[in-house]
């Protein structure tokens, strides 16, 4: 188990990461895509990637890059610095500039688990040649294994954002934090994963924790070993069906005239509804909106939701809409 310890100001300072973070999704894509899996949500997604990969890039060029991470157990620290969040150049930028202490240090925790290639020696000495070695395979798998993905990605996270949001607005941070659950339970002034790797007990002393919602996040929550590092917990989020064949990103939202194709294909309440679930919204919400009754918007969203366009999470009495990629590439095609 892990157990997490929060004080007052640890309270204050916890909150959910901006958006679907570039380097965890990379480092926790790799360890799904080798992990012999039969889920059907990325199923797709590991047959198209697994082609690409053997067609397009050199095995031996992502050699190191699989080997830092297993498909089970711990991955070095120094692979998803904090800094990836101000974007994938950032995060590269960050990686080639680790200190040497802490790439040894991190490379001698996985040698204790895994067997490493010659190469990652030099890593370990911080050799500027196999700095640059790791970071341009990262970033080709990365543009194969990501980018055509990435919108989907996104809106799988931003859907779980706004779960958080609204879970923050009626509970304030307890309320956030007990909102994890089945991945992690809040009681007191603990919050406690289950099913973790080893037993640790990690104390924020003030610092606050970082929430990010992850998309690759296969099974159970992760967080950093190193307890002097700025602390995050990822966690699974809902898939929304899942990774199909990639696709272009939309674009805007519906103009006039796709707004009137749309009604036509769904009808216009019901197209109300999926342009009212765009931003995440109650049954109680849509039915004040468009002036229906809640067992009418009730009864639009099971229909949606039927036809792989919405997903609804029951929040306490209440159950919280948002869209599906294939919903969002609906509202964005009209």
């Amino acid at each position: 188990m892990l157990k997490i310890h929060f004080s007052a100001d640890d309270l204050l300072r916890t909150r959910v990461a901006p958006g679907a973070d570039p380097f965890w999704e990379l480092v926790l894509s790799v360890h799904l895509l080798r992990l012999h899996s039969h889920d059907p949500l990325t199923a797709g997604w590991r047959r198209e990637v697994t082609r690409d990969l053997h067609q397009q890039v050199d095995r031996d060029q992502l050699r190191l890059l699989f080997a830092l991470n297993p498909s089970r157990g711990y991955f070095p620290d120094f692979l998803t610095p904090q800094q990836s969040a101000q974007g994938p150049e950032a995060g590269l930028e960050a990686i080639r500039s680790t200190p040497v202490p802490r790439l040894r240090r991190d490379l001698a925790v996985l040698a204790e688990e895994h067997t490493l290639p010659g190469c990652a020696s030099g890593l370990a000495r911080g050799e500027t040649e196999m700095l640059r070695r790791l970071t341009e395979s990262m970033e080709q798998y990365r543009t194969l294994a990501l980018t055509p993905y990435w919108p989907r990605i996104q809106a799988a996270v931003e859907a779980d954002r706004t779960r958080r949001a609204r879970a923050l607005l009626d509970g304030g941070v307890e309320g956030l934090l007990s909102s994890l659950r089945p991945h992690a339970r809040w009681e007191a002034g603990a919050l406690e994963v289950d099913g973790y790797p080893d037993s640790r007990e990690l104390h924020l002393a003030g610092r606050g924790l970082l929430l990010v919602p992850s998309f690759f996040c296969a099974r159970t929550p992760v967080a950093l070993l190193d307890p002097a590092l700025p602390q995050v917990l990822v966690y699974p989020v809902d898939r929304l069906g899942g990774l199909g064949p990639p696709q272009g990103d939309g674009g805007g939202r519906a103009g006039p005239a796709g707004r009137e194709a749309l009604a036509a294909l769904l009808g216009r309440t019901r197209a109300a509804v999926l342009e009212a679930a765009d931003g995440g919204c109650t049954t109680g919400e849509v039915a004040r909106r468009l002036g229906i009754s809640p067992a009418a918007a009730s009864q639009h969203a099971t229909v949606l939701r039927g036809a792989g366009l919405l997903v609804s999470r029951r929040e306490r009495n209440r159950v919280l809409h948002t869209l599906t990629p294939l919903g969002r590439a609906v509202l964005d095609a009209a």
